[in-house]
């Protein structure tokens, strides 16, 4: 299954959308637990390491990725969290302080899985055009074919 991203012209919107052969929970559970969430998120060429992820409301997160060039930390909150449906969350790369992102990611089941559903909304459109430019859409689909890779092994 392929990854689809949308990132309409002159706005602040980057929609993802992927079908899973799995369950909600099975896939809220390798999105939520820190250990599975270290095995799939991020490209992969890039080691990381998760300092925290408290998915609760209120909850926060950071994380880091590694390769030979430096690191990139990431961080936020989790402000809604419903189980197998819902997790809404803020989201900022430490090397851009203060460009947060507004997250939200739906778990819908199909007929053969369930559907991933995120709309990631930025600061402006500069914010969001900038991202896209440092390889935000290469980076989302390995992320997913990796997510993908997972959930097939976890079956």
């Amino acid at each position: 299954m392929s990854t689809t991203i949308n990132t309409p012209a002159g706005t602040p919107f980057v929609e993802v959308t992927r079908e899973f052969d799995a369950t909600p929970a099975q896939l809220f559970k390798i999105s939520t637990d820190p250990d599975l969430v270290a095995q799939w998120m991020g490209p992969r060429n890039l080691e990381m390491t998760v300092e925290k992820y408290d998915v609760r409301p209120g909850g926060s997160y950071r994380y880091i990725h590694r390769d030979d060039s430096g690191e990139y930390a990431f961080r936020g909150v989790f402000h809604t969290v419903e189980q197998d449906k819902l997790v809404i969350q803020t989201f900022e790369w430490e090397g851009a302080p203060g460009e947060v992102c507004l997250e939200k990611m739906t778990l819908e089941p199909t007929e053969t899985g369930v559907r991933l559903h995120q709309r990631s909304v930025f600061p402006s459109v500069e914010a969001r055009d900038q991202s896209i430019e440092y390889g935000m859409a290469d980076g989302i689909r390995d992320s997913m074919d990796r997510l993908a890779e997972l959930l097939a092994k976890q079956a």
